[in-house]
């Protein structure tokens, strides 16, 4: 159940009706798979304005492979959820180990009740979102621009697999791969 669960918000009830276990029990399993670092617990991202913010938190398998073993699935195909999934995971492995590594970030996620979602925050400056799509339209868009209702960031960024970066009104659209060059730089 928990590999089915990466790289989303675990409502923790439904996780044990499913499982028709307690509340208390898939709780207390996910801890130790914390503890264990076989999987990592990212916050949410509180502040805000207007729009209400999830409080629960998303959780991320320390591997996709593994993930995808527990999980019966095969090979990954792009232009899949599943594979969006995945490069979530992917960024998200990057930007813990250049937290743990290089200096201490913050990083969080945020999303509203209304169905807004911004994949990452990192400290209180920067808003990333991933899209695992090779052109991004101003639909893809829409989570950044309403965080930035929300809240001021210095630095809006949609992180892709276009091939060049581009700006569109104060969102960056960055190569997933320009993103890692300037991240480790």
């Amino acid at each position: 159940m928990a590999a089915l669960c990466n790289a989303t918000i675990v409502n923790f009830t439904n996780v044990a009706n499913d499982a028709q276990v307690p509340r208390t029990t898939i709780y207390e399993y996910f801890e130790i798979l914390k503890d264990t670092l076989i999987i990592r617990e990212l916050p949410a991202f509180r502040k805000g304005g207007r729009r209400k913010p999830v409080c629960s938190s998303k959780y991320y398998f320390f591997d996709t492979g593994i993930a995808r073993q527990m999980q019966g699935r095969g090979i990954l195909s792009e232009g899949t959820s599943e594979f969006g999934g995945a490069f979530e995971t992917f960024l998200m492995h990057e930007l813990t180990a250049f937290s743990d590594y290089k200096r201490a970030v913050q990083l969080s996620f945020w999303r509203s009740t209304s169905g807004f979602e911004v994949d990452f925050i990192i400290d209180d400056h920067t808003a990333v979102e991933v899209k695992a799509k090779s052109v991004i339209t101003a639909d893809d868009l829409r989570s950044l621009k309403a965080i930035a209702q929300e809240h001021h960031f210095k630095r809006l960024v949609c992180v892709c697999l276009e091939k060049r970066p581009r700006k569109t009104d104060n969102i960056e659209i960055v190569p997933y791969l320009d993103f890692l060059e300037e991240l480790w730089s």
